[in-house]
């Protein structure tokens, strides 16, 4: 693969751990590839590998919009990636905050469910 792509994988398994990007890769079909070089290069190679803003930032603000747009299904991955990201549970709750003022209080009520039984889900395996 190119550059972009290996760049994408570095970043995407410092933020989501090496185990989560195994299991993807190896669910991975030729149906799917496609895409899943095009989130590897984009997201993971451009986006989350600029260090114009820190991965912390970067955590609260995915978080954010993830739970702005309604596309929940990927909150409790991001929720696990701040314990890679340095964003804190504070950091996570002004975020949904902040999603419930723009964006609506269903949404960021939703949010903050979720992140909470991921957060218990953590605490749990860490014991």
């Amino acid at each position: 693969m190119d550059e972009l792509y290996e760049q994408g994988m570095k970043t995407r398994r410092s933020v989501l751990g090496d185990a989560h990007v195994d299991r993807a890769e190896a669910n991975k079909t030729p149906f799917d590839e496609p895409f899943q070089t095009l989130i590897t290069r984009s997201a993971w190679g451009t986006v989350w590998a600029s260090d114009a803003i820190s991965q912390r930032e970067r955590s609260m603000l995915t978080l954010a919009l993830l739970a702005a747009t309604g596309n929940f299904e990927e909150i409790p991955m991001h929720i696990r990636a701040t314990a890679r990201t340095g964003a804190s549970k504070q950091d996570v709750l002004e975020a949904f905050q902040h999603v419930a003022i723009y964006a609506g209080v269903p949404r960021a009520n939703h949010a903050l469910k979720l992140a909470k039984a991921t957060y218990a889900e953590m605490e749990a395996a860490a014991e």
